[in-house]
């Protein structure tokens, strides 16, 4: 780029432009080359499979506007609008219309050729289709060559279709020319199929929003929110931006951001979600992210840079092509010239097959195989909640065996909640006589604490209408529970240890249900007074109601052992394993030992997911072969930290995250074994002289656009 002389000042500006005509790699080494020296220029980044160019320029020096005009002049006309680029209109795309000329040329030759007519008239016109139908793919060949150093499938095509006119061969040498500017002027229609997903993001938010604005409601572009602007979104409309409601309350359906399948209630203060749809009722909606910042905008960034990101198998085949191009056309030579120099062969003979073989032997459905199928995998999860940060954790997901899971908030709900309330004596000498009076008064005392398991027995007591006692006197009781005065007596709250080895009182006569439900992962709080316990409350942080379902079926998916991790006791995490059918707990861990735990399990076992919430689980996520951030809409640390981020708080998306990773590999081996077979087939035919140019040709693009359909296969949910 254009370095900044010495003393000048420069205060960089970025810019995105989507542009037309962008399908491949060769169209980026386009356009960095065009760009490479324009004045001004910082910095770009082309990303061909988003069809979009991101520009860091100095605006004292150019403008968007130039920037724009520069595209236009390589070839690559801007967009307007912040929607994806789509093709240019068959009519309109020049590498269609080449294909196009070139066939009707050939037709057109081969018409006359039948009718009699002089031969140099034929050979005239097929001279002009082998040079219109080539231009594009001929001038890229040359390019590569010269620009990149590269052999690439267009220079064999090139050269395969110049042997071909030299020795007379027009027809075949016209027909190899259209046959394969199909396929390229077809790249670009192929891709737009790989970016629907990303369409359909960018159409989730609406163009304009309700604001009110000093006293008043008005419609403005989308893009003109700010941080702090109040909008109004009616039943049935969908969200413009992130948002907190500050009125109404209502059903919204976040499955278009999340996947959820069920439509999320939301009340005064909830997070709202730009893309998510209003249920029934009208919402009032605070800005917390700008339109260029929100969810949606960033998981269209996300998935866009994922898609750019390269598996280990797509870079070994295209190392792998990058050396076959030149070893297939030093084989074609030594054919062409071996035979007639050693064994005194017929040359056309020899000639002809080489040619053939160089057709046959071109690597393009092997090449396509993967990006095609790695790009619809990435944009069909993103579509479905599950962002994939790019091709090589889709490949590591399909290689699990061993599944690692945080316990608080991952396998539970992240928040204790009462599960059994047991009076000891109703009839006994206390104020405890019913249940809504045990209740009441372990509020009472418990409400002035702040302890998660204080707050759960306050929030148990309100659903159930029971009215906290007041108390006096309220005391911590560091590490056992707390007391308050009630009529001039002491009453606890706290562990059953409290009463046992602190108080005295004896707990035998409740020590059966107390280990009961301890065996059951629940932490038991006693109430009681000096003379004896009245009665327990059983606490829990509940399993999720689908995590029984996602751990089956990530068991079914082939992984072999998935294990829990967490800082609870043994008791309590052995009791949620059982429940939940875990193969193995370690339990009482601290951050760094889940670290640890992850990097002695991926030594073992090789290929380890750890699930988490993305920020106190983040060592463990980073020790790990793939890790994955639950309920990662709307937070920033976990769309950030994870490599795969699953966008609902839902565990059953980790399954379904698996399941797409395991037939995306399914899929790229099929192509991979078909484009082997095709391309031997070939070449067996062309060395032995049984296949002519035109099946060498024919049964290439065919096993091409093969390998492309069943790529595509990916974009199903």
């Amino acid at each position: 780029m254009n370095p900044q002389k010495e003393g000048e000042r420069m205060n960089p500006q970025k810019t995105e432009v989507r542009v037309g005509n962008l399908d491949c790699e060769h169209d980026a080494a386009t356009i960095e080359r065009g760009l490479k020296d324009f004045t001004g220029m910082v910095d770009l980044k082309v990303y061909p499979k988003s069809a979009k160019v991101a520009l860091t320029y100095d605006p004292d020096q150019t403008s968007v506007d130039a920037l724009k005009q520069k595209l236009e002049t390589l070839g690559f006309p801007p967009q307007e609008g912040a929607g994806a680029a789509g093709p240019v209109t068959p009519w309109r795309n020049p590498k269609v219309l080449t294909s196009v000329g070139s066939g009707v040329l050939l037709l057109v030759g081969w018409l006359i050729g039948l009718a009699g007519a002089p031969a140099a008239i034929a050979t005239a016109i097929f001279v002009a289709a082998i040079l219109i139908g080539g231009y594009y793919f001929g001038r890229e060949a040359l390019e590569e060559l010269i620009f990149e150093r590269r052999i690439g499938i267009e220079l064999l095509m090139s050269i395969a279709a110049i042997i071909a006119s030299a020795m007379g061969a027009l027809l075949e040498g016209a027909m190899l020319v259209f046959l394969y500017s199909i396929s390229e002027a077809a790249e670009g229609y192929t891709e737009e199929k790989t970016r629907g997903a990303i369409k359909a993001l960018m159409e989730l938010t609406p163009k304009v929003a309700l604001v009110r604005r000093d006293g008043r409601e008005q419609e403005i572009p989308i893009e003109e929110l700010v941080v702090g602007d109040v909008f109004i979104v009616k039943p049935g409309q969908s969200l413009a931006t992130d948002g907190e409601v500050l009125d109404g309350d209502s059903s919204v359906n976040q499955a278009p951001v999340t996947g959820e399948s069920v439509p999320v209630e939301k009340h005064l203060g909830d997070p709202v979600f730009a893309g998510s749809i209003n249920g029934e009722g009208a919402l009032e909606v605070r800005a917390t992210k700008t339109s260029a910042d929100n969810t949606i905008a960033r998981i269209i960034t996300m998935v866009e840079e994922a898609q750019e990101k390269k598996g280990k198998s797509q870079r070994f085949i295209e190392r792998f092509g990058a050396r076959y191009s030149p070893i297939v056309l030093l084989i074609g030579i030594l054919v062409a010239v071996v035979p007639p120099l050693l064994l005194s062969a017929d040359w056309v003979t020899w000639i002809t097959r080489a040619t053939v073989f160089i057709v046959a032997a071109a690597p393009c459905a092997l090449v396509i195989s993967i990006p095609i199928t790695l790009v619809a995998s990435l944009g069909t999860g993103a579509r479905n909640g599950v962002l994939i940060k790019g091709g090589v954790y889709v490949e590591e997901l399909a290689k699990v065996k061993v599944l690692a899971l945080d316990k608080t908030g991952t396998l539970t709900r992240g928040e204790p909640e009462v599960t059994d309330v047991v009076l000891f004596d109703e009839n006994g000498d206390h104020p405890a006589k019913s249940q809504q009076d045990f209740l009441a008064m372990a509020a009472g005392i418990e409400r002035r604490s702040g302890h998660p398991l204080a707050q759960a027995i306050v929030r148990h007591a309100g659903a159930q209408g029971v009215r906290p006692a007041e108390l006096s006197d309220f005391r911590s009781l560091t590490g056992a529970g707390a007391s308050a005065r009630l009529d001039g007596n002491t009453v606890y709250i706290g562990s059953p240890d409290l009463f046992d080895s602190k108080l005295g009182i004896s707990m035998d006569n409740a020590r059966e249900e107390i280990t009961h439900l301890q065996n059951e992962g629940k932490t038991v709080v006693v109430l009681g007074d000096e003379q004896a316990p009245w009665g327990l409350i059983a606490v829990r942080d509940n399993i999720r109601p689908n995590a029984r379902k996602a751990i089956d079926a990530v068991h079914a998916v082939g992984v072999n052992n998935v294990v829990m991790l967490t800082g609870d006791n043994e008791r309590t995490a052995r009791a949620i394993a059982r429940e939940l059918g875990i193969d193995d707990v370690f339990a009482d861990l601290k951050p760094d030992d889940k670290a640890a735990k992850v990097r002695e399990l991926t030594s073992r076992y090789g290929h380890v997911a750890m699930v988490g919430d993305g920020v106190n689980d983040a060592p463990a996520l980073a020790e790990a072969t793939v890790g994955v951030a639950m309920g990662a809409a709307g937070t920033d640390v976990a769309l950030e930290t994870a490599d795969v981020a699953l966008m609902a708080d839902n565990l059953e998306q980790l399954a379904y995250a698996l399941r797409l990773a395991k037939r995306n590999q399914s899929v790229v081996k099929q192509n991979l074994f078909l484009s082997a077979v095709v391309i031997g087939a070939l070449v067996i035919g062309a060395l032995g002289g049984w296949f002519t140019l035109p099946i060498a040709v024919l049964g290439h693009e065919i096993s091409e656009f093969v390998v492309i359909g069943s790529g595509l296969r990916m974009l199903r949910s």
